[in-house]
């Protein structure tokens, strides 16, 4: 049986705006499994990034609770939870938030110091040899506004990896990117994922939704459904593609 990594139970979260209450997570259940590449897809307003958001601490919950390899993190004051995130999870976002006066290296290399697992010189080398698997190498010595915004990408996916995260998040990874460079970034991140890469990924775009091979789809702050896939395969990518559209088809997605 698969190890649950990450677990929600009884999630809410509400936002209050000019006095009403909106609830955009209510009392949801989730397992998210060890090494799986796990996908949260809904309409407009379900709750997808809400739910990234509030499974990697990154928003505080107003009920439930969300624990992580048996610990509860949804307790954890600011600081401890910043010290987890550092340590045990990646992101990746829409937006790199790549730091604008640092070169791509530097962006990685000041990652994997505030990870604080590996001695300095350690994290140069592993800076280098990410930036050079993810193939933004020959930008490395550049500023994120002197790269393509593929080669941005793939730098603050090495970001996310410098601390050997037991659980990578990605939002939208793909929005802001060509169809070229949203492949180059979906094969990386599949390629991650065969290494044993554990990633929660939020995405309203099919083709992304059909690399991984668990689907979590939302509606009206609950997960109403879900769809297993086998491995992802680049020959039966179509026929995958085409699968994950009929089910959200008849889901009236």
């Amino acid at each position: 049986m698969k190890k649950i990594l990450l677990q929600g139970r009884k999630i809410s979260r509400a936002f209050s705006q000019g006095g009403v209450s909106n609830q955009v997570l209510d009392h949801v259940d989730v397992d998210i499994y060890e090494k799986d590449f796990t996908i949260i897809m809904g309409s407009s307003g379900a709750g997808k990034s809400t739910l990234l958001y509030a499974l990697s601490g990154m928003d505080k919950i107003n009920d439930g609770k969300v624990m992580y390899r048996d610990m509860e993190i949804s307790r954890l004051r600011e600081a401890q939870m910043a010290k987890i995130r550092a340590r045990e999870f990646g992101f990746v976002f829409q937006q790199t938030h790549l730091v604008s006066n640092l070169t791509l290296f530097e962006n990685v290399l000041v990652a994997g110091y505030v990870s604080g697992k590996e001695s300095p010189k350690k994290v140069q080398e592993q800076a280098a040899n990410l930036l050079e698997q993810m193939g933004a190498a020959k930008a490395k010595d550049r500023l994120p506004s002197q790269v393509s915004g593929g080669e941005a990408q793939r730098a603050a996916i090495a970001r996310a990896m410098i601390g050997k995260p037991g659980i990578l998040f990605a939002d939208e990874p793909t929005g802001a990117l060509n169809k070229a460079n949203t492949t180059e970034v979906l094969n990386l991140l599949t390629e991650l994922n065969r290494q044993g890469q554990s990633i929660l990924m939020v995405t309203h775009d099919m083709r992304c939704a059909a690399r991984g091979n668990r689907i979590l789809y939302l509606e009206d702050g609950k997960v109403t459904d879900e769809r297993k896939l086998p491995d992802y395969s680049e020959l039966e990518e179509k026929k995958r593609e085409n699968e994950v559209s009929q089910w959200l088809a008849g889901l009236q997605w």
